[in-house]
């Protein structure tokens, strides 16, 4: 899935990155920890569940949905960061 090695690297961080805070839900929950604090870890968690999925459409649309890298129109390179930076930002 991963495209290149650098790609596959930093995806693996990010999920290292959501298992840790999902671990911190986990013990403020068994801690019976105040409401704003599991709010506050979910979100987290959330937020890194974005960035991740951002991160894997990305590389999905830069690497199948345009023309083979490098042989994309610039027009076609314009919409897919077009599209790419509306993602992003809906998924913040």
């Amino acid at each position: 899935m991963a495209h290149t090695r650098e790609e596959k690297q930093r995806l693996l961080n990010r999920i290292r990155r959501l298992q840790g805070q999902i671990t911190a839900v986990a013990r403020a929950l068994d801690r019976d920890g105040e409401c704003s604090e599991v709010l506050h870890a979910i979100a987290a968690c959330r937020g890194a569940m974005d960035g991740l999925m951002a991160e894997v459409i990305e590389g999905h649309i830069r690497f199948h949905v345009l023309a083979r890298p490098g042989r994309a129109t610039r027009e076609q390179t314009r919409a897919a960061d077009d599209l790419v930076s509306a993602l992003r930002a809906y998924l913040k």
